[in-house]
């Protein structure tokens, strides 16, 4: 089955000429210029890649991807202004996966979106691993990438998922955030650590009762992050 990506953005030339070199890859791909058709296109199709930019008519990237977290955990990239690190960020905090900075070579677009596809796509967890962890109130469905506390499910992106993955498979190690970065995102990833802490952060919100006071996921100062079941 061919894969389902939707491209946002307001210049119609980039989005032709990104949709023509997917479609030579033979990905099914939707169109979208403003933020309203975006949402709308979204809450119709559940794509496996949305590729937004942060600058668009009636909505902006970032409300629209907000709201896509309302209801899908469908992988968002976001397209950011070349050398604008506010975006970046603002982007991981309002759910988006992953960014790409224009001006952009169209074969880095292919790359990371393929990557993300490839993560989003499959059971990372190996045949020797439980399919199934259950820590406390938390349980984590590694088959179907689902993960419940107390019995109802929360909606996590794809890379929080791979975080918390990784961390409960290797309980009480602790990794620094290079090395997450490294792993979740790719040796290759050109972005930096503080993707990792908003990742963190925003995993913290979902899973713990008390982000603050975290039982599952701990700072090690100065070192990194580190999975621990508190019973």
């Amino acid at each position: 089955m061919a894969k389902k990506v939707l491209v946002v953005d307001d210049e119609k030339l980039i989005v032709k000429g990104i949709r023509f070199s997917l479609e030579q890859d033979g990905m099914e791909v939707d169109c979208a210029y403003d933020g309203e058709e975006a949402l709308e296109a979204a809450r119709k199709t559940e794509y496996d890649v949305v590729l937004l930019d942060v600058m668009l008519p009636k909505l902006t990237g970032f409300e629209v991807c907000q709201q896509i977290r309302e209801f899908s955990s469908m992988p968002i990239i976001m397209l950011t202004a070349k050398g604008d690190d506010m975006d970046k960020i603002l982007g991981l905090e309002y759910g988006a996966d992953d960014y790409i900075t224009k001006p952009f070579n169209i074969l880095e677009v292919k790359a990371r979106i393929k990557a993300i596809m490839r993560r989003s796509g499959k059971n990372t967890v190996p045949t020797n691993e439980p399919k199934t962890i259950s820590f406390n109130d938390m349980k984590i469905d590694c088959e179907n990438r689902r993960v419940y506390i107390s019995d109802s499910e929360v909606n996590l992106t794809v890379k929080e998922f791979d975080l918390l993955e990784l961390m409960v498979l290797n309980p009480n190690k602790v990794y620094s955030r290079e090395n997450l970065l490294n792993i979740v995102w790719g040796y290759d990833y050109p972005g930096d650590v503080r993707t990792v802490d908003v990742h963190i952060r925003r995993l913290r919100e979902k899973i713990e009762s008390n982000p603050s006071e975290p039982k599952y996921i701990h700072t090690k100062w100065g070192v990194g992050y580190y999975f621990q079941n508190q019973e």
